[in-house]
Parts: structure tokens; sequence; C-alpha cells
């Protein structure tokens, strides 16, 4: 008990820090807009000279660790199976086969383009599934190295950054492809990356492209779970005569299944949905200034164009798949 008493309380000034970034990325983002998670990258940058002052050392790596996977963990609240079945299994499909082509095809351009396997089953993963979330829980998996964080950070950023032209692109796009209002959503919802921005676009459209893109994006965010647990077996595997040995699963992984279950059964109430739904994203808030506050422009700018480049081709890549297959299903 004195141990895990010390424990947060030399982690305090770091979570306050983190928060606080959080508490003003927030502000900003809802007076002038963009994106929170890019902000909250570039604030906690600012403050990057605070990781050489050992005050903030604990609470920022208890932001940017357990705070995140707390974050990820409650986004099982977001999804129901009843969701999965609404859509449909030919549009399930085309979802799930997307999602895999992309993080198979966007690793092996990533390797082409000679980045680490981590580092492009990271980006692939991200833009794959649901943008820097994913890149969070992907990378909580991953095998540690000195570049581990600021891949994390570069993958992060990127995705936001190609999420936020998404937004404002796609839709244009899905009018002149002339797609009605269900395959725009279908669309919208299978490309953008981040959730927030394929609500943004999908309402700039129509309430119905609204609903189904949101809906098309929460069966993205599902996929987080296989994902993570493949790559968790695989690296488990990879790591196995080394001392550090993680679970095969990660305890945040369960609570996400966990939750969706337990949503899908109608045992949590509105209320109590509506309460702890913003308590996610306020988490993976935090965990992303953290990280911010971890990581310097000069290590970003020796990673170079290529890592930004790949993750380029990786979102016209899960365009393309998805077009080809809203043809075939047509």
């Amino acid at each position: 008990m004195t141990r895990t008493i010390d424990t947060v309380r030399l982690a305090i000034p770091g979570l306050l820090l983190s928060a606080t970034i959080a508490l003003a990325v927030r502000f900003v983002s809802d007076q002038l807009g963009g994106p929170a998670m890019l902000y909250a990258l570039l604030f906690g940058m600012a403050f990057n000279f605070l990781t050489e002052d050992e005050r903030f050392a604990a609470g920022i790596y208890f932001a940017s660790r357990n705070i995140l996977r707390f974050g990820v963990a409650l986004l099982g609240l977001r999804i129901t199976t009843g969701d999965v079945t609404e859509l449909g299994w030919p549009v399930v499909a085309l979802i799930v086969a997307s999602v895999v082509a992309t993080i198979v095809v966007g690793g092996l351009i990533g390797r082409a383009f000679g980045l680490k396997g981590d580092q492009s089953v990271l980006s692939a993963g991200a833009v794959a599934i649901c943008g820097a979330s994913a890149a969070l829980a992907i990378a909580s998996v991953l095998p540690s190295h000195k570049d581990h964080e600021r891949n994390t950070i570069m993958t992060v950023a990127g995705v936001t950054a190609l999420s936020t032209v998404a937004m404002v692109a796609y839709p244009v796009f899905v009018t002149y492809l002339q797609y009605d209002n269900a395959t725009a959503g279908i669309f919208l919802g299978a490309t953008i990356h981040d959730v927030a921005q394929v609500v943004g676009a999908g309402y700039i459209i129509s309430d119905q492209t609204g609903e189904i893109s949101t809906l098309v994006k929460l069966i993205r965010v599902a996929c987080l779970v296989p994902v993570v647990l493949m790559i968790s077996l695989i690296t488990h595997r990879s790591r196995a005569e080394s001392p550090d040995k993680r679970p095969l699963l990660p305890w945040f992984l369960v609570a996400f299944v966990v939750l969706v279950i337990v949503n899908s059964m109608g045992w949590v109430s509105p209320d109590v949905n509506s309460a702890l739904t913003p308590v996610s994203s306020w988490c993976l808030l935090t965990a992303v200034a953290a990280l911010g506050v971890k990581t310097s422009l000069k290590a970003l700018a020796d990673v170079g164009p290529a890592p930004i480049g790949v993750m380029v081709i990786q979102t016209l890549l899960l365009a393309a798949l998805v077009i080809a297959g809203i043809t075939f299903l047509r």
C-alpha cells in the first residue's frame, strides 16, 4: 500500500501537466476548430524541456501508458453487436477485408520504403483502423526500443493530419462519384481515419450519411481487438527469450471486449454510457499530450519524409480498396 501511495504521489505532477495540456487543447479545439489530437501533440512538444525534470517523469510515463490503455478500453462502450447486423454482412465483409488488406499490403509498402517492421505495421494499422487511437493501442504492444516513442508520435501526427485533409476532401470526392447518401456514408466511414473526422465529413453531406458513416467507423474500431491481439501474439513469440515478457493478452483488450459485450446486452444505461464515453476521449487526449511532452522536434526531424509518404500511400490504398469493394457490391 505504501509503495502504491508513493507511486501515485510521484505521478501527480506529470499527470497534472498532461491533463492541463489536454484541457487547454480541448478549449482551443472547441473555439477554433481543428483536430484536438494534433493540437495535443504540438502543445505537448512545447513542454519537452520538462522531460529533464524528474518531478514530471513518472506522471508523464503513467499518462502515456496507463491512462492511454484505460481510454482504449472505454472505446468498447461505443460499439454493440447490433451495429454489425444493422449494416449487413456484405458491408461488414468489405470493412474487414479493406482493414486486413491495408495492414498487410500497407506494411509491405512501408518495408519497401525502408521503414522497420514495427513502424510499418504501426503506420498501416493506424490508417486501416481508427487513426490515432489505433496507433496508440498498437504501439502499446509493440516491443520498446529507442525510436519507439518517436515513431508513435510521428504516426499519430501524420494520421491525424491526413484524417483532417480527408474530412474536407472526401465529401467533395463522393459527390463527384455521384454516390447516394448510404454509399457515401460507407465510403467515408471505411476510409477516414479518426472518428471525429468521420462524423464531421458525414454530416456535411446529410444526416443519413453521418449516421451510416459513424456506424461503419465503429465497425472498424471493433477490428482493433483482433489486430492488436494478433500483433501481441507475434511480438510475444519474438521476445520469448527476452526478460521483458508482457502478458499475451493485454488487460485493456480484455476490458474492451467485456465492455462491448456488456453494452450489447443492454446492461449499460444510456446515462452511464453518455458519462463514460467522453472519459475515453479525455484519456486519449491526455495520453497524446504526455507523448508530445516526451518528444522533441529534433527527434521528429531526424525521421525524414519517408513515414509521412508511406502513410499517404497507405491512405490512398485504403480508399482504392473501398471504392473497388463498393463497385463490386453495387
